[in-house]
């Protein structure tokens, strides 16, 4: 069954509801659940309003640090045997997924669990969407979890 589980969050309600799916999945199986921030400097919307990006990567980097002690201390008080990984990444979805991938291959992962947005339309095609990227490129089973909260129906 699963041994190892690769948690990507970000800290969006959709990635804490797969944190909980982790620690579900993990309590079942006896696993070990590695949690993986992805720092990122990807926005579209960056590049229009000229941001400075070494100043909003050190930021992203402190909130990825504190959502991974967040996700640390609920796999913790769980039980669930757990570490934590923050990677660097500049550029699209694609090698954002692509970070989460490599992970997962590094680590030997049995499972990929994470948060989707489900975003559809124009906003989808140019934000992209790294589970979107992840399911197509991995050769790993993955899990995916949708935040239904503001009431979006499949």
């Amino acid at each position: 069954m699963y041994r190892r589980i690769l948690l990507a969050i970000d800290g969006s309600r959709s990635s804490l509801l797969a944190l909980e799916q982790a620690v579900s999945l993990a309590l079942v199986t006896h696993a070990e659940v590695c949690a993986m921030f992805v720092a990122d400097d990807s926005d579209f919307f960056l590049e229009i309003a000229h941001f400075n990006r070494p100043a909003l990567m050190a930021d992203t980097i402190a909130y990825g640090k504190q959502v991974l002690a967040q996700a640390g201390r609920r796999l913790g008080a769980a039980g669930v045997r757990w570490s934590s990984r923050l990677a660097e990444e500049s550029g699209s979805p694609a090698r954002i997924a692509e970070a989460i991938i490599a992970q997962g291959d590094q680590w030997s992962a049995d499972v990929i669990v994470m948060g989707t947005y489900g975003h559809r339309g124009v906003r989808g095609a140019i934000l992209g969407s790294v589970s979107e990227h992840v399911v197509a490129r991995t050769v790993r089973p993955v899990l995916l979890v949708r935040d239904r909260s503001d009431g979006d129906a499949l």
